[in-house]
């Protein structure tokens, strides 16, 4: 048995409010529009993965979803820029990971991060 793909779902009372949040900070295109399920993805491939953690890292609380993008002081300056709100500012991690958390329309907190090289 192999696992070919994970699918995080997001509850909302208004997809087009997520779905703007998520494509114009992240890039993502609609993949699949049924009216009530709009799936967002990215071009490339990724591995499946699932983390299971008692806090954050860094005393923070355990985020709703990770996100890694290659460029996360861009992301960082777009997510200001449209007025998100920042809960744990970026940050350069120990464990060479630059990150920031904010918290989506419907409240998750995500984690956004670029690996340190």
């Amino acid at each position: 048995m192999t696992v070919l793909r994970i699918v995080t779902n997001i509850a909302t009372d208004s997809i087009p409010e997520v779905r703007t949040f998520y494509s114009d900070l992240f890039g993502l295109d609609a993949v699949m529009d049924h009216g009530w399920l709009v799936t967002l993805a990215s071009r490339e491939t990724t591995f499946p993965q699932i983390s299971i953690a008692i806090e954050g890292g860094s005393g923070t609380p355990v985020p709703d979803l990770s996100i890694e993008v290659d460029d996360v002081d861009e992301v960082y300056l777009r997510a200001k820029k449209i007025g998100c709100r920042v809960v744990y500012d970026l940050t350069d991690e120990p464990w060479r990971v630059r990150r920031f958390f904010i918290a989506d329309p419907t409240g998750k907190l995500l984690n956004v991060l670029s690996h340190l090289r």
